[in-house]
């Protein structure tokens, strides 16, 4: 009778990456061959696979492609990194460093897991003690 036809799914399309990966709309997509000069802040997480030369904050997590590139100081507070950070990175929480990853300069997180390959050069500072 009335009311007992089963409600539609939702149309709203929900968009994908080049490999067909779905992307959370509340992202920021820096994309590769874009290049940014000065300081950068966002709410959500970022996607990084263009440059950044200066300040990149992000209230959430940063993910960095092979082709990334920070030019100056990275906050965010979950990372993972592919790209190259020269500056000063701070992470308050877990800096995944994957085999391509370069990091000259001073890194702070609190949580570090550094993949074979991936590098850096500078000071390093892990713990909880470093974001009191």
């Amino acid at each position: 009778m009335f009311g007992t036809k089963a409600k539609p799914q939702s149309d709203k399309i929900q968009p994908k990456n080049a490999n067909g990966i779905s992307l959370d709309t509340n992202s920021c997509v820096i994309a590769s061959g874009t290049v940014i000069e000065g300081k950068v802040y966002a709410s959500e997480d970022v996607r990084l696979d263009g440059i950044i030369v200066g300040d990149l904050i992000s209230e959430k997590r940063l993910v960095m492609g092979d082709k990334g590139r920070v030019d100056g100081t990275a906050i965010c507070n979950g990372s993972s990194i592919k790209g190259k950070i020269e500056g000063e990175l701070s992470v308050n929480g877990t800096l995944h460093l994957s085999e391509s990853a370069f990091v000259a300069g001073k890194i702070k997180a609190k949580k570090l897991v550094v993949d074979e390959g991936a590098s850096y050069s500078g000071e390093c500072l892990i713990g909880e003690q470093h974001f009191k």
